[in-house]
């Protein structure tokens, strides 16, 4: 079984995102942590139903990392909707049973950060190591015994998900072989877009 866990928006500039995030939809993100040696931190927005939206970007308090920010966070010079995520029960058994059904989502693997209480929190995913996905084609993520982020942030509910993309059948059978639905529209460009409900209307994320 599997649902949406999260939307993935990446930033060059984490603090100035955030506080555009609550100019557009009345409610301010809260912090979420710090990934150790990832040289990034986030903050969140509920979206309802367990889902949340992921604000990720550059952590000043910390040393640039070995290796690129996750993301493609180093190459971006505006916010923008990368990749979302879909929770899942048992990360291998829905790992087999994409690769059963033609798509292989990656080998699993292990991250963690750390909350601004300084809890130490691990979950499991299928996100490449180095750049993240980028796309319509979500990465699946188990949150095992860790408690679930969404729970107590400020809601902005999801009111719609679709993408865009130069050859909708490329990215059409691996979405399929995940047991999810997602419009994808023909477009010039590969683009997500998330329509949330704020305090001042329909707010829409590219």
């Amino acid at each position: 079984m599997s649902s949406l866990d999260h939307l993935v928006l990446a930033t060059p500039d984490l603090a100035a995102t955030v506080t555009e995030i609550e100019r557009l939809t009345g409610t301010r993100p809260v912090p979420g942590g710090i990934h150790p040696g990832r040289g990034t931190g986030n903050f969140l927005l509920g979206l309802g139903d367990g889902g949340y939206l992921e604000i990720i970007g550059p952590d000043p308090e910390q040393k640039a990392p070995k290796g690129p920010r996750p993301f493609g966070v180093d190459d971006l010079t505006e916010a923008r909707m990368v990749t979302w995520a879909l929770r899942v029960d048992d990360l291998d058994a829905a790992v087999a049973g994409a690769r059963e059904a033609g798509y292989d989502p990656g080998e699993p693997w292990e991250m963690s950060r750390r909350t601004p209480e300084g809890d130490h929190i691990e979950w499991r995913l299928t996100l490449d190591r180095e750049r993240g996905h980028s796309g319509p084609v979500p990465f699946l993520i188990d949150w095992g015994r860790t408690p679930h982020p969404s729970a107590g942030l400020p809601l902005v509910p999801l009111v719609g998900l679709e993408a865009v993309h130069p050859e909708p059948d490329l990215v059409e059978g691996p979405i399929a072989a995940l047991d999810v639905k997602l419009p994808v529209k023909a477009g010039n460009r590969i683009s997500l877009a998330a329509t949330l409900f704020g305090e001042t209307g329909l707010v829409v994320l590219h």
